[in-house]
C-alpha cells in the first residue's frame, strides 16, 4: 500500500498564506464561479451554432479592431496556426467572417466581420456587458480604474505588452500615421 501524499504535494494550502490578511482560495473561489457566469450567457449561443469559446474569442477581437491581421490575432489569443485556421474557417463558412488582402502587404490578411458576424458578436456579448454592468454597479463605479488595473495586471506579462502594442498600432492607423 503506498503511501498518501501529502497537501503539500497538492498545491499551497490556506497555511501558506498565513502571513497574509488575504483569503487566496476564496478569491480563486470568486474566479472560477464569476468565469462560470461570465461564460454562461456566450456558450449557449454558440452551442446553437456549434461553436465553441474559441470562435467566440476570434469574434470578439475582429469586433474590436476590424482589420485585423491573422498574425495579430494569434498573437493575441496565443494559439497555433492550426488551431486558429479550424475555428477561422468555421466562421467563414459559416458567413460570419470575411478575410481581405492588406492592399500595402499582400502576405497580410485582415479579417473582418460580415453583418451576421456583427450581430452574433453583439449576442454574445450582450449578457457579458449585462453583467459586467451589474457587477460595477454592486462594487461601487469608482472603484472601475482599480477593477480594470486588477484584471489588467492578471494577464502575461508578453500579452499586456501584445495588446498595448496592438493598441498604439491601431491607434496610429486611425489617424492615418
Amino acid at each position: 500500500m503506498g503511501d498518501a501524499s501529502s497537501p503539500a504535494e497538492h498545491g499551497p494550502s490556506d497555511a501558506a498564506f498565513s502571513g497574509s490578511n488575504r483569503d487566496f482560495a476564496r478569491m480563486q473561489e470568486l474566479f472560477f464561479f464569476a468565469y462560470r457566469d461570465f461564460t454562461a450567457g456566450p456558450d449557449a449561443i454558440l452551442a446553437q451554432y456549434g461553436f465553441g469559446r474559441a470562435h467566440h474569442r476570434v469574434l470578439h477581437f475582429v469586433a474590436r479592431w476590424p482589420g485585423l491581421t491573422v498574425a495579430d490575432l494569434l498573437e493575441i489569443l496565443g494559439i497555433t496556426k492550426q488551431s486558429l485556421a479550424r475555428v477561422l474557417k468555421q466562421l467563414i463558412d459559416a458567413g460570419h467572417v470575411k478575410q481581405k488582402t492588406n492592399v500595402r502587404d499582400r502576405r497580410q490578411r485582415e479579417l473582418y466581420l460580415t453583418e451576421e458576424g456583427e450581430a452574433l458578436a453583439d449576442a454574445l456579448s450582450a449578457p457579458q456587458w449585462q453583467l459586467l454592468e451589474d457587477a460595477l454597479q454592486r462594487a461601487g463605479d469608482e472603484n472601475y480604474d482599480a477593477i480594470v488595473a486588477f484584471l489588467r495586471s492578471m494577464i502575461d506579462k508578453d500579452a499586456r505588452e501584445a495588446m498595448s502594442a496592438l493598441t498604439h498600432h491601431r491607434k496610429r492607423q486611425q489617424e492615418g500615421v
